[in-house]
């Protein structure tokens, strides 16, 4: 390789990863969001496609015959009319029922625009020379221009694409015509060919020009999407403090998951409130990632953009979170349950020792997922609640502004209810207990009917044994365990994540579940995850990646 082949190699990547829409020889590629858009519209293009061919034959069938005594059926069109009714019908139930990419969609939605041209051209050729060079019909033009523009109109494309198909649909018209003067020896003159042609032609020239407004608008939108080395590629879901994108780096053959959090939903009210945002975003971005657990979600960058949206861009994960885990297959056996407990107090206790509390443990925060030849590897989510300990800006953690309760009610801890003492590493263990209990029975510890009374039960309700609330057996010293998570007291809990951990490698109820156990039951309830290592297919991503 000379030294300027690394430049040109680097050059043709950078053109690759930016989205760079420039024509060239070949057809460029629309972002993925217009793809998708318009791959939802050209079930409408296959829609009007169908319900015209209907109505045409309709007319010929049964109206014109019944509002003329001349008229006289033309039976060679009838059998094109029902092939363009049944065409548009199966290319519809096609776009609507599979599954493949919007890309493959937007190519089918091509070829769909082109079998509707050679349909019409067929049915032009044969009833064209059956009009007189007298008649006043000899200016009406093609429905090849029709077909054209309303395509135009729903589902443009690439500039040369779209200026290509067209001119090859306004070219059917001709060619039927002169293919039907070879069989039958009959054709319209050449006036009345080229007066029928032209309009057509017209049009294919005319919608390249939509085509280069979206074209450009793609562009910007392209641009629009890049996060400092990141692009946006698909939006993965939304909650209350963001979404999730799915995002591809520029430069590295690495998919990430890119979390936006908009600064209205930390309750910035003014400039100064804003700044204050800022800095302990910056900070807090910067202690999470120093996080090193193996069980903690990995933080690859941060930032902020032009509009004062903050990012995290993290290692996209493939599986389901403990929430949808239970809620889909149903409680964890013990074994399982304390197998995953194990793996989370691992991560919280690292940032336990750091000085950082999660402060919004709960079953949607806990990832199961494959973790290269590993099953039933749990990642901890979500420390965008964490609160630093130990400094002289603690009381001001990123969504403590305005005294707000910050947190999920139904795994939340006495004192954070109460607010009256500083909240530290043990309401996380109050939210392990909540967690656990909920991982093994399928419910929450207090059943309420609203907030208030849920918060009112974790102040003064004790808990009910997860042993007689499920099905499935558990063992007294688990029972134990997660009871000593659950009480009021935080003095009376273990006092942080390591002292948990130590308690759940006491349990000897995890003998029954490790890899080969985790691994078989992958293949028979997630199959879809357990061949390649590659995430799931873009339809699958979300339920089946990293969440907000």
């Amino acid at each position: 390789m000379t030294p300027a082949q690394p430049r040109q190699v680097l050059a043709r990547r950078q053109d690759t990863a930016t989205g760079d829409l420039r024509e060239s020889g070949r057809t460029t590629r629309l972002p993925t969001e217009v793809l998708s858009e318009q791959a939802a519209r050209l079930t409408v293009f296959t829609t009007v496609a169908a319900v015209l061919w209907s109505f045409a034959l309709l007319m010929d069938t049964v109206l014109l015959p019944a509002l003329s005594d001349t008229w006289v059926r033309n039976w060679r069109i009838i059998p094109i009319e029902i092939v363009g009714v049944a065409g548009s019908a199966c290319m519809r139930w096609y776009l609507k029922r599979t599954s493949t990419s919007a890309e493959h969609k937007s190519a089918v939605g091509l070829g769909m625009m082109l079998m509707n041209a050679a349909l019409i051209a067929i049915v032009n050729a044969w009833a064209m020379p059956a009009i007189p060079p007298e008649a006043p019909e000899i200016g009406r033009p093609s429905w090849i221009a029709l077909l054209i523009l309303i395509f135009a109109m729903i589902a443009p494309g690439v500039p040369r694409q779209m200026l290509v198909t067209s001119l090859i649909a306004a070219s059917f018209d001709p060619l039927a015509t002169f293919i039907v003067w070879m069989l039958e020896g009959t054709a319209p003159s050449l006036v009345q060919s080229i007066i029928f042609c032209w309009p057509s032609y017209a049009c294919a020239f005319v919608v390249v020009v939509p085509a280069k407004v979206l074209h450009r608008m793609s562009r910007r939108l392209k641009e629009a999407q890049e996060l400092g080395s990141y692009q946006l590629i698909e939006r993965l879901g939304q909650g209350g403090m963001g979404e999730v994108w799915r995002a591809e780096h520029r430069f590295l053959a690495r998919d990430a998951a890119i979390k936006l959090v908009r600064p209205e939903v930390l309750g910035a009210r003014n400039e100064q409130e804003a700044q204050n945002v800022l800095r302990r975003f910056e900070r807090e971005a910067q202690a999470t990632a120093a996080l090193n657990s193996p069980h903690t979600i990995q933080v690859f960058d941060f930032g902020i953009t032009q509009e004062g949206t903050f990012y995290y861009v993290m290692e996209l994960l493939a599986g389901r979170d403990l929430e949808s885990l239970i809620r889909e297959f149903g409680p964890l056996p013990a074994a399982r349950t304390i197998y995953l407990l194990r793996q989370v107090c691992h991560s919280l206790a690292d940032a336990h020792v750091r000085g950082l509390v999660h402060r919004d443990i709960k079953p949607a925060n806990i990832y199961v997922c494959r973790m290269g030849l590993d099953y039933d590897f749990a990642k901890v989510l979500d420390f965008g609640l964490v609160k630093i300990r130990n400094r002289s800006t603690s009381a001001d953690s990123l969504t403590t502004m305005h005294q707000s309760t910050t947190g999920t009610p139904a795994y939340m801890a006495p004192e954070c209810i109460v607010g009256d003492v500083e909240v530290d590493r043990r309401a996380d263990v109050y939210a392990l207990g909540c967690v656990a209990y909920f991982a093994l029975t399928g419910s929450l510890v207090f059943d309420a009917d609203n907030t208030m009374q849920m918060l009112m039960h974790h102040l003064h309700t004790e808990p009910v044994r997860p042993s007689e609330k499920s099905e499935l057996p558990i063992p007294r010293e688990l029972d134990d365990l997660i009871l000593a998570c659950l009480q009021k007291d935080p003095a009376k809990r273990p006092q942080n994540a390591g002292e948990l951990l130590g308690m759940a490698y006491s349990c000897h109820c995890s003998d029954g579940w490790g890899q080969e156990e985790a691994r078989h039951w992958w293949q028979s309830h997630l199959p879809n995850l357990t061949g390649s290592l590659t995430v799931a297919t873009r339809r699958e991503h979300h339920e089946n990646v990293v969440s907000v």
